[in-house]
């Protein structure tokens, strides 16, 4: 399955219910998205909203790939909103359709993050995962390593507490000494 990415697309009000409804989808299937299933538009909107604000005013960037007319995945370059971090963005809500999984999307996805970052003059990508679904190793394979964790940072239910793992694609070509 091939898709086609758009950088900076117009946040319609389709395109935003879109958005959401991909949220959803990708929560309810058991993706890492910031929410734990089982979740409805509405809380979804409690964080779409603000996130999509950041996009519309700025200074956040959105990456969207479709399958043929379809929303199929997403990602948002997030500034850090910290003069000493210009160089590079973290990755945010980063998410494949569940019905496009298995077929390459999320690397197509990433890859296509990875050029967008050069040519937008990054020099490194971000982006924070939740152990214990084995998305660390995904990001591995693309050329990710993990430079920190959190331990149980994350409480995703009552005595299940998750790291929260953060890991870095230098975008330069230089090799960095682990810290």
């Amino acid at each position: 399955m091939t898709l086609r990415f758009v950088l900076d697309p117009d946040l319609t009000p389709d395109l935003r219910e879109e958005i959401v409804a991909l949220w959803v989808d990708v929560t309810n299937a058991g993706g890492a998205v910031g929410f734990v299933a089982p979740v409805t538009a509405a809380d979804v909107r409690t964080i779409a909203d603000p996130t999509l604000a950041g996009i519309a005013e700025g200074p956040d960037r959105l990456l969207v790939g479709y399958a043929g007319e379809r929303l199929a995945a997403m990602a948002i370059f997030t500034d850090n909103r910290f003069h000493l971090k210009t160089h590079y963005r973290v990755l945010t809500r980063v998410m494949v359709h569940p019905d496009t999984q298995g077929h390459g999307c999320g690397v197509d996805l990433m890859r296509e993050a990875e050029r967008v970052g050069r040519r937008l003059g990054f020099q490194a990508l971000q982006v924070t995962v939740r152990d214990g679904l084995g998305l660390d190793r995904f990001y591995r394979r693309l050329g990710y390593r993990e430079v920190g964790r959190l331990p149980g940072a994350l409480r995703v239910a009552p005595g299940d507490d998750r790291d929260e793992i953060f890991m870095w694609l230098d975008l330069t070509g230089a090799v960095t000494a682990p810290a």
